[in-house]
């Protein structure tokens, strides 16, 4: 389930942002095709007793709320509902929660219901203004979305900081003094107990007295030995780090790839905050489990032979074990990128169950003209878990024996000369460190949030995972230091989660933490609209107005004015006449299509021909694709695949082949031929598919090869006697024409008639039958539709919902 807000306050158009603080929320599910919440309902049907086992934090507390709603289980109805508490699956931790069942926490539940409720409102507020305002004044963004997120924004303000601190540097020369010996064979560079100084006169003062002297004498020798722990459990924080820093993958790719692990059962839940193993962990059963493996069989073996080590003591969240093994794997099995993930799982886990590493350190101190210089070796005793982590592993170095108040002849004296030089960009590593210390995020979405600053082109990802800010990224962040600094820094997420937690501990009431949140950044949204000119003057020295952006491609059906096409995202037509901006779909290639103009509005037609050899050629008219000109159509081309897709926003409209007007001769009317066999939306004519002719669906991606080579194929005014589908006529090729006598013409409907049918093929989709199917589909019902004028139906992308930030 997700939050949302209810579709009167969907339409960017007549909603004031601001309004969208006091606007009620309500909750929709996640995947409505897969009927989670019907399945749930039934289940439940003649059961007395709801033992629920969801996740041991907050989230899988508010997900027991949700199932209790579907279930339709009440405390009052005399039906019992409990809640098991585990931390992992095993047999006796599953037997001991069975045993302590307890009642479910609405604290904690309603904390969560309280954070959704914050960050939809306030991310949802700012984003409407600040794409509203920007999109329509700049043409080289390069970003559909404006966002802003008390999640999102903190972590892109970590890159942009680390920016600025690389913009403002200013480098410095310092000089290093590193003298040599050779003693026994060995030839020794002794490191500056002064390190660097930045006065190129002392430096060479220094080196001078060096000279003079000429001896280094061996003040102290000191060995100690020293260990190097051995990992504790692995949590999806850490799991991200390594994956990011040591395999090259994003957060985003690493999750998917753990996640897959995890469904095909090779290794365990991957989202945990815990580190700790439970005490009823079966070490044993998950080595033996690895013996076999042609990769650690042989270490796994090993440990169980000689007896593993007890795991380092970790940090119990009560919520899963750590990311562990569950059954061996090969990388035929896997493939390239799994299989190095489930590697290091793996190895991390037979890492935690070794010993430690041991060496011994060796510190050789030196003295000559009266400055102090030492050197130090290490040793490696025991190897431990660094054998089978090997990039763990401590660097030996091997010294010749010294004794004490021995002088040694230098060999020469380097003075090294450097400059200072700035931190590197962050990378992604650093920024999950700064989002865990910080508390941005949890460890199911701070994958999510880096995700969304690369998708918007906040930041750009470079060698070695370094995320480096765009113009547009800095400019945000700038701006908002200008207005008010709150917004973009981690503190207003802490002033959130303490306020939630508040909740979570039955300290403080839902509705007014909520209350008080909200009013706090109403005042915040008041002022950031206020002074939104001090970011726009940031903006206007990067970005290029809308005026002088794009290329003439189409009349205005207002002014009758050429219109600019803006490529860039959002893609988008500018009439500087009317001062109008007209989004198109975000992907494919639009150019102008014959210029035909649209019979309601005059505005000329473009065509839109997505990518991929199969990919959709369809036209639109730019003002009935941002103003749909009927009600009654809920599916929205261009609309994401997530949530209610039904709901229209910037760059989501009507094309053509959705338009029932009932004479355009471009209307779903006009070109629909049939009703899909996979949905309820109709199979329409591409207009420019020759010589390959084929049919699409205007809802889902079935697709219907027609004759080939023919010269020309298109929809007449008649109807299927027999299906009340539309009787096509067709203009075959005289070569190759099916028709006797070598006749070209040919009617007749795809369904009904032989001969067409048995020249169509069904590319996508799974049947397509002369038998029992319906008309055109959405084509059919005209009535329904009521045209423009008559109210206005426009909702918002299911993106803007905050869940996404």
């Amino acid at each position: 389930m997700f939050s949302d807000f209810p579709a009167a306050f969907q339409d960017w158009a007549n909603t004031n942002p601001s309004d969208l603080f006091q606007a009620p929320i309500l909750k929709k599910e996640s995947n409505p095709k897969a009927h989670i919440c019907r399945h749930l309902s039934q289940e439940a049907r003649g059961c007395s007793h709801l033992v629920l086992w969801l996740d041991c934090d907050r989230e899988g507390e508010n997900i027991c709320f949700e199932v209790i709603e579907c279930t339709g289980f009440h405390t009052n109805d005399g039906r019992r509902i409990y809640r098991a508490r585990f931390s992992s699956v095993t047999e006796k931790d599953i037997l001991k929660a069975m045993s302590s069942l307890v009642e479910p926490n609405r604290d904690e539940a309603l904390a969560v219901d309280a954070r959704q409720e914050i960050d939809l409102k306030v991310g949802v507020a700012f984003t409407r203004f600040q794409t509203s305002y920007f999109n329509g004044k700049y043409g080289n963004l390069d970003a559909r979305v404006i966002s802003y997120g008390p999640c999102q924004t903190p972590t892109l303000g970590f890159c942009v900081d680390r920016y600025l601190q690389i913009a403002m540097f200013k480098p410095e020369k310092f000089w290093m003094l590193h003298p040599y010996i050779m003693y026994k064979g060995y030839e020794l560079k002794l490191e500056w107990e002064r390190g660097r100084l930045f006065d190129a006169d002392v430096a060479a003062m220094f080196r001078n007295r060096l000279m003079e002297d000429g001896t280094m004498r061996v003040v102290r020798v000191s060995e100690k030995l020293e260990s190097k722990g051995r990992p504790s459990g692995l949590n999806t924080v850490n799991l991200l780090k390594v994956a990011s820093s040591a395999l090259g993958f994003g957060p985003q790719l690493t999750m998917q790839l753990a996640e897959r692990l995890y469904t095909q059962g090779f290794v365990s839940y991957p989202r945990t905050e815990s580190t700790a193993y439970p005490s009823s962990f079966d070490f044993k059963g998950t080595l033996v489990a690895l013996v076999h493996n042609p990769a650690f069989g042989g270490y796994a073996q090993k440990l169980l032979t000689e007896s593993y080590n007890k795991p380092r003591a970790g940090t119990d969240a009560g919520d899963h074990p750590p990311i562990t093994p569950m059954r061996s794997a090969s990388e035929d099995s896997l493939g390239n990128d799994a299989w190095k993930l489930y590697q290091y799982i793996c190895q991390h886990f037979l890492g935690t169950l070794s010993p430690d590493c041991k060496y011994r350190r060796i510190n050789v101190e030196f003295e000559s003209g009266g400055e102090q210089f030492q050197c130090i070796g290490q040793l490696v005793t025991v190897k431990g878990f660094t054998s089978i982590m090997p990039w763990l592993a401590v660097s030996e170095k091997n010294l010749p024996d010294f004794a004490e108040g021995e002088k040694i002849e230098i060999s020469k004296v380097d003075l090294d000369e450097g400059n200072t030089s700035p931190p590197d960009y962050l990378n992604e590593s650093e920024l999950i460190s700064l989002m865990e210390k910080h508390g941005i995020g949890t460890d199911a979405s701070i994958s999510v949030h880096i995700n969304n600053i690369c998708e918007r082109n906040y930041v750009q990802v470079q060698a070695g995972r370094r995320l480096v800010p765009t113009p547009l990224g800095i400019s945000l962040i700038r701006g908002y230091q200008c207005i008010d600094s709150d917004l973009c820094l981690p503190d207003i997420r802490s002033f959130i989660e303490h306020q939630i937690t508040l909740v979570a501990k039955g300290q403080a009431d839902h509705s007014m933490v909520v209350q008080h949140v909200l009013d706090q950044f109403r005042r915040k949204f008041s002022y950031f609209v206020k002074q939104i000119e001090n970011m726009d003057a940031l903006f206007e020295a990067q970005f290029s107005p809308l005026s002088d952006s794009g290329r003439l491609l189409s009349k205005c059906g207002k002014c009758l004015r050429y219109m600019k096409y803006i490529s860039t995202q959002p893609p988008r037509l500018y009439c500087g006449t009317c001062e109008e901006v007209y989004y198109v779909p975000q992907k494919g290639t639009v150019k102008l299509y014959k210029e035909l103009t649209c019979p309601l509005d005059n505005f000329e037609l473009l065509l839109c021909i997505m990518p991929g050899p199969e990919g959709k050629s369809f036209p639109l008219c730019p003002y009935c694709y941002n103003c749909p000109p009927f009600e009654g159509i809920d599916t929205f081309f261009g609309a994401p695949k997530t949530g209610d897709s039904s709901k229209l926003g910037k760059g989501v409209g009507m094309p053509c082949f959705l338009c029932p007007h009932p004479t355009c001769p471009h209307s779903v009317i006009a070109q629909g031929v049939c009703a899909c066999p996979e949905c309820s939306g109709t199979l329409v004519l591409d207009p420019v598919s020759a010589p390959k002719w084929r049919l699409y669906c205007n809802m889902c991606n079935c697709l219907v090869s027609l004759p080939e080579g023919a010269h020309r194929i298109s929809t007449t005014q008649d109807k299927c006697p027999e299906c009340d589908s539309t009787i096509i006529e067709v203009d075959f090729n005289k070569k190759t024409t099916p028709l006797k006598d070598g006749a070209t013409l040919h009617k007749g409907c795809i369904l009904c008639d032989e001969l067409l049918h048995s020249l169509v093929e069904m590319k996508h989709g799974r049947s397509f039958s002369r038998h029992g199917r319906r008309g055109r589909g959405r084509g059919k019902g005209r009535g329904g539709y009521r045209g423009r004028g008559r109210g206005n139906n426009k909702q918002q992308d299911p993106k803007m919902s905050f869940r996404d930030f």
